[in-house]
């Protein structure tokens, strides 16, 4: 491998091209949403219409500067850039596949919230409660059922999904496509779709409201900052969702046998903990074949348990529908019984992930599952518990298994042992979602990421996060040895990211579905009040445990926001090479190839070969390819610009996989190629798919009506035999003759076939930042951090597979 090291600072006349990336937006012409540039016109009521540039909040070009170019660029002809299947659609399913993907659900999200019942009451009381503050507690956990996930999340939250993703920090990706709120990776413009409305298409109050926020550096600042603690802190309390899960049905084995010890109890805890990450790469459909029943029987035991102990007991606890007796406990109880609520919460824990693993599902599989079986059978069996607590207070320590009807203790004590197991599968798939999510918008390095499932594309599974995650419990449940200490820790962050969601999904509700603020306001303020009453109460336990899981998730959110703000520096410094190929590279009167004028009009050299130059997910010049020429001054004699565009799809067509076009440089052509992740497009014979592509393109550019034959025909041409090339199209008729200009597609392709003959390279950009001069020393130490973890996280060129003795790495540097 040949490997060209050029590092040096950037070239002196294109610094003043660099543009503006900083805060705030000016008017300029351009081409819309979706163009690169933006405008804004205003209404009558004075407000922009705000048609920004959403894809980075810069500065548009000066009206000079794009006068300049429009009379001395050539532009590329790219028509096959972009098409409407590049950008993520949401799966909808009906019929059987709803339904099946709703067995699924039960199997893996509702596990956490489904085995709450485990030691809702065991961490709400610390001494055996008296009826009345019983029914009083039963009647909080009845109405929080409903009003925290069933109105909230099930009916509302669910609905602010980003192209079928869920989670808080999806809300607010969802948010930045119809607000200008973020800088944006300039690669992003053919995975995002932009869908903002004007202003005249929102209520006037509406208007107001964003246009404060877009304006607002502080609030656009703390949406992005609810959006990171929201993904770290769904995290942080991954690792203890399994340890609570797990230790507290582990714990069942104490009602049978009180003389286990607890060193017994943790290791057969820890053990199963370890079997539940080992089968994590199965997949979720494989793993639901398993889970499903579980829970299903699990759930299933709960209502039976319920409806038994009503019958038996105390039917008189169904008064605890009226809410008057949960206002009635906290006005009795007073600070206490505030304090109690911190117990109470962990009935709808888990709600969370219910939000966050809708991408591996649909919204209307989760509302189906829920509302249909899991939502009463909950109901039954915290009421149930209650009935027999009622006659038998001193059960609240360990309600479902003393409460268990005579002979079915040990198939309940199976049945929740391995639903707790199910029940950590709802946050660790969580996780999986989220770090998915932060990595494609540029907050976390890229990790490998396995798709599970042809069928439902958001079923992911990540080895390095599923790996840590095992870790971690393994030594949260070693550490915290029992369920009410580690109930002690668990639950504040639940609540901040419930809190986050309210306050992030009205935002959506007034920017995305258009509702006035007016309508938003009163559902906001209710929900807020639950929010901050149960968060408040949460808050109490950091001295005692919760401590650990807001340091995790902050020092998490650290690194999140450090690696997205080391990111925008890079993009900042790279925005120099972000431009047209006429910017770079033009055509002399003479016809030879040169530099253009902004870089000295240096005549290019063309050396012999066919040369691929390699782009991840750009749609402009690689980077690669205008420090190659503005560097070397050389071009290949044959240029490609090779674009690998990923889409959220198990497999793209053949017919649809590549698109060529013919770039303003003579000789130069762009390939976009689309894939799912089940292709492999990076293959040995790689050059020769490229040239044959290319090919095709040359001969339906000089024979528009002719009808190729597919290459995987028999007689189709090869490139190493050029002399059949004409076997590749059919005969064309008299009205197809007039359009047929076949000398220049024979020069064309004799071109093509004699630097594909010659030699092939594959030209690879090597970039290596360093820090300006100057920078401040806390800035300095921030971009310090994300460079090593830059580049001790960076995809390898090895990992492409491609010939070594036919790759060139470029070097280079940008300073940021």
């Amino acid at each position: 491998m040949a490997t060209i090291r050029i590092a040096d600072v950037p070239h002196p006349k294109s610094e003043h091209l660099r543009p503006n990336l900083q805060d705030g937006v000016t008017p300029g012409g351009g081409d819309g949403i979706y163009g690169r540039r933006s405008f804004s016109r205003s209404d009558a009521s004075g407000l922009h219409d705000d048609i920004y540039n959403i894809r980075s909040r810069s500065r548009a070009p000066s009206s000079n500067r794009r006068s300049r170019m429009s009379m001395t660029d050539r532009e590329d002809d790219d028509p096959g850039l972009r098409t409407p299947g590049d950008f993520k659609e949401k799966q909808v399913f009906k019929g059987k596949l709803l339904l099946w993907l709703s067995y699924q659900s039960i199997g893996v999200i509702y596990g956490d919230i489904g085995t709450s019942p485990l030691y809702v009451y065991s961490s709400t009381f610390s001494s055996a409660p008296s009826r009345q503050d019983l029914i009083g507690v039963l009647s909080i956990i009845i109405w929080s059922l409903f009003m925290m996930v069933t109105v909230k999340y099930v009916i509302v939250i669910l609905r602010a999904d980003n192209d079928g993703e869920g989670g808080t920090f999806s809300t607010y990706s969802l948010l930045s496509r119809y607000m200008n709120i973020t800088n944006r990776d300039p690669r992003e413009a053919s995975l995002v779709r932009l869908q903002r409305h004007l202003s005249g298409d929102l209520e006037r109050a509406g208007q107001h409201v964003r246009q404060r926020l877009e304006s607002s550096r502080f609030a656009r600042g703390l949406l992005k900052l609810m959006g990171v603690l929201a993904v770290t802190m769904v995290i942080a309390d991954g690792l203890l969702t399994p340890a609570q899960s797990v230790l507290g049905a582990v714990q069942g084995i104490e009602v049978v046998d009180p003389s286990i010890s607890k060193g017994t109890v943790i290791g057969v805890t820890d053990a199963i903990l370890v079997l539940l990450f080992i089968i994590q790469p199965l997949g979720i459909t494989n793993i639901t074949f398993a889970f499903a029943p579980i829970v299903i029987i699990w759930l299933g035991f709960n209502a039976v348990f319920g409806i038994y102990n009503l019958a038996k007991y105390d039917a008189g606890v169904f008064k605890a529908f009226n809410p008057g007796y949960g206002f009635d406990f906290l006005v009795r109880n007073g600070e206490p019984g505030w304090r109690m609520l911190g117990g109470v919460l962990l009935a709808f824990t888990g709600v969370e992930a219910l939000f966050a693993d809708l991408g591996a599902f649909s919204r209307r599989a989760i509302q189906l599952s829920w509302l249909c079986y899991t939502f009463p059978c909950l109901l039954l069996a915290y009421i149930g518990q209650a009935a027999y607590i009622s006659v038998h207070p001193e059960a609240y320590s360990n309600p479902f298994f003393n409460a268990a009807p005579p002979g079915t203790i040990y198939p309940a004590l199976v049945i929740a042992i391995l639903a707790a197991i199910v029940a950590s599968q709802a946050i660790i798939t969580a996780t999986f979602q989220l770090l998915a999510q932060v990595m494609k918008l540029s907050y976390f390095p890229q990790i490998k990421v396995i798709h599970t499932s042809t069928i439902f594309h958001g079923q992911l599974y990540i080895p390095v996060a599923n790996w840590l995650l095992m870790i971690g419990t393994i030594m949260v449940a070693s550490i915290y040895n029992n369920t009410t200490s580690l109930g002690n820790a668990y639950g504040v962050c639940v609540m901040f990211v419930t809190s986050f969601d309210t306050c992030i999904v009205s935002l959506a509700a007034m920017f995305v579905w258009r509702i006035s603020p007016f309508k938003v306001i009163l559902p906001w303020i209710i929900i807020a009040c639950l929010d901050g009453t149960y968060l408040s109460s949460a808050l109490t336990k950091v001295p005692t445990g919760a401590w650990f899981t807001i340091t995790l998730a902050s020092v998490l959110a650290f690194v999140l926001l450090l690696w997205r703000f080391g990111k925008e520096q890079q993009w900042f410094a790279e925005a120099e090479d972000r431009f047209p190929t006429s910017h770079f590279v033009t055509t002399g009167p003479d016809g030879q190839i040169r530099l253009t004028d902004r870089f000295g009009r240096i005549p290019l050299s063309t050396t012999k070969g066919f040369g691929i130059f390699f782009d991840k997910a750009g749609e402009t010049t690689p980077i690669v390819f205008s420090q190659f020429v503005l560097k070397l001054t050389a071009m290949p004699e044959v240029v490609v610009f090779f674009h690998l565009r990923p889409l959220e799809t198990p497999s793209v067509a053949p017919e649809n996989r590549h698109a060529v076009s013919r770039l303003a440089i003579p000789n130069c052509y762009r390939l976009v190629v689309r894939y799912g992740y089940n292709d492999e497009i990076i293959t040995p014979n790689l050059a020769s798919v490229v040239a044959d592509q290319i090919r095709r393109y040359l001969g339906e550019k000089h024979f528009p009506l002719q009808r190729h034959v597919s290459s995987d025909s028999p007689g189709t041409p090869s490139l190493e035999n050029p002399a059949n090339s004409t076997n590749h199209v059919t005969v064309l008729g008299p009205i197809e003759k007039e359009v047929v200009s076949e000398e220049g597609y024979s020069e064309e392709l004799a071109r093509l076939e004699a630097a594909y003959a010659h030699n092939v390279l594959y030209i690879m950009g090597k970039e290596q930042m360093k820090i300006k001069e100057g920078t401040n020393y806390a800035r300095r130490v921030l971009l310090w951090i994300f460079l090593w973890i830059r580049d001790n996280t960076r995809n390898k060129m090895a990992n492409l597979r491609i010939p070594t003795d036919k790759m060139v790495e470029v070097g280079f540097l940008k300073e940021i």
